[in-house]
């Protein structure tokens, strides 16, 4: 490919993108409207500091005392070394539903329908799983956001959670219909929004340390004593904590076909993103960890961040935060949204979808694809419908949706090693290029990405069987749900989709010849 299509000061800005869709088989449908921080904002509202910090931190001090914050900087290195990958992908294949088209593209149509059929069926319940958030937060801020009940009933809070979150869902559902610029122009303003409070919340938190870092990094709550692993078994369950949050960069090239420059930009972005995350994440929950009075508080593993927040902060200046948390889990859930719309999008013009012909519809006036975004829309609102008497069974559901996006990231990066110990991958000239690092970090991606999957799937009580009565197959539930949702989806694609597979008329690339 010619240079001038990789430099936007040649004017290859969108051809040498639109060259990059023909190469896969596609035409240019979408419209190119968003810039370098609209993608930047979606990768980093998807990962959300702020909503995966203020979610889990009562998780991983539970589990791991407050020692559990070594497992940040280890999440991050494993992910780091996924989303190098990803940028060389990004660089050369800058496409909607982006997870889907790089397993197709390196591990063949069979792989990119797995790798897609995993990544849909997990956006849809992640998108759920963090609507529930307004659940922990907006009640803290007033009781009066607790419509069902007083709180106190058995059922109270988790029935409030899904009105709660289908009011966020319905919102996510309505805006994103209506096109990808009022999303990113939301998106965008919420992410400055929480970026800002994010940088005030670490400044306001130094402000008030009152132990050193060498004390809370080493404080364990004696956690593992007695366990055949002892405190580093302990500290693998905590670290789900921070497997929880650390993922979704890849919805910076997802939007690629909506940006401009997307070859440039998109690795930047996924990049940015994880960086940003990881700096700002990280100093939050350390200094929340030295500033907060007590240590060694119970409400620190039940209550998490928010107790840290108005404790130490006072409930003025607490609220305020909380607030900014509401503004990051409303951008998260949009994020999370935009980037399923996209990936159903992908499979649908490939005809790997039933019904998709519609579900790949662009609506001519608001040059997105609607069907999708009402469809996993009342996807989310059936799916939050469980968690209304069933609490735990959401909870082990919503722990598997997070093993199949590492599974998916997966099936791109072991093929990539496949390509490139065969000598097939070859990154976009002139574009993101590991060069002879290439090989060493994609098969630490491909190490994390498999000893990352045990971790979470392993059949842990308290992850997957917390509460009440002990049931095998709660505690087998990341390997049954899998396995179902992998090999029926896989069934139903071989013997029925795999034989109408093919790019749609309307979404195939004219070839040059018939160009007019």
């Amino acid at each position: 490919m010619s240079t001038e299509h990789a430099d936007p000061a040649h004017g290859g800005g969108s051809g040498g993108d639109d060259d990059s869709l023909a190469e896969l088989g596609y035409r240019p449908e979408l419209k190119r409207t968003l810039g370098n921080f609209h993608t930047f904002a979606a990768g980093i509202s998807y990962i959300s500091i702020l909503t995966g910090t203020f979610q889990l931190f009562y998780f991983g001090v539970a589990f791991g005392g407050p020692a559990y914050w070594w497992s940040w900087p280890m999440v991050f290195v494993g992910q780091l070394m996924v989303a190098l990958c990803f940028c060389e992908l990004a660089a050369r294949y800058p496409v909607a539903g982006s997870v889907y088209n790089w397993a197709k593209k390196m591990g063949g149509p069979h792989v990119g329908w797995l790798g897609g059929w995993m990544m849909m069926t997990a956006t849809m319940v992640t998108l759920s799983a963090v609507a529930l958030a307004y659940q922990i937060t907006l009640p803290r801020i007033d009781p009066w956001f607790q419509f069902v009940g007083d709180g106190t009933g058995k059922t109270d809070a988790a029935a409030n959670a899904v009105l709660l979150g289908s009011v966020l869902i319905l919102f996510s559902t309505v805006v994103n219909a209506f096109g990808v610029q009022l999303m990113a122009r939301i998106n965008s303003a919420g992410v400055f929004i929480e970026l800002v409070a994010a940088v005030a919340l670490i400044i306001c938190l130094a402000a008030h340390i009152t132990r050193g870092p060498s004390t809370v990094l080493t404080d364990t709550y004696g956690l593992g004593a007695g366990e055949p692993l002892g405190y580093f078994g302990a500290f693998l369950t905590a670290s789900l904590a921070s497997a929880y949050v650390m993922y979704g960069f890849d919805t910076a090239s997802s939007l690629g076909e909506e940006s401009h420059d997307p070859a440039r930009n998109a690795p930047r972005a996924i990049l940015r993103a994880l960086i940003a995350s990881f700096i700002i994440g990280g100093l939050i929950l350390l200094f929340a960890l030295m500033a907060v009075p007590d240590l060694d508080a119970k409400q620190l593993s039940t209550e998490g961040l928010q107790y840290v927040v108005l404790v130490t902060l006072g409930t003025t200046i607490g609220e305020i935060f909380l607030w900014c948390v509401v503004v990051a889990i409303t951008v998260c859930v949009l994020a999370v949204h935009a980037a399923g719309i996209r990936l159903m999008f992908a499979m649908a013009r490939d005809n790997n979808l039933p019904a998709g012909s519609r579900l790949a519809r662009v609506s001519p006036r608001f040059r997105t694809p609607v069907v999708p975004a009402v469809v996993i829309g009342v996807v989310g609102l059936v799916i939050l419908v469980i968690n209304i008497n069933q609490p735990q069974i959401f909870s082990v559901i919503t722990s598997i949706a997070i093993i199949m996006i590492y599974l998916a990231y997966l099936l791109v990066t072991a093929p990539m090693l496949v390509q490139r110990l065969r000598g097939r991958w070859q990154p976009r000239e002139g574009s993101f290029s590991l060069g002879r690092l290439g090989l060493p970090i994609n098969i630490l991606a491909v190490l994390w990405g498999v000893a990352m999957s045990i971790n979470l799937a392993w059949p842990r009580a308290e992850v997957y069987n917390a509460t009440g009565p002990q049931h095998w197959y709660l505690r087998w539930g990341a390997f049954l749900f899998i396995g179902v949702v992998a090999l029926g989806g896989f069934t139903y694609y071989w013997f029925v989709q795999r034989r109408k597979t093919g790019v749609l008329a309307e979404h195939r690339a004219v070839p040059a010849a018939e160009t007019p």
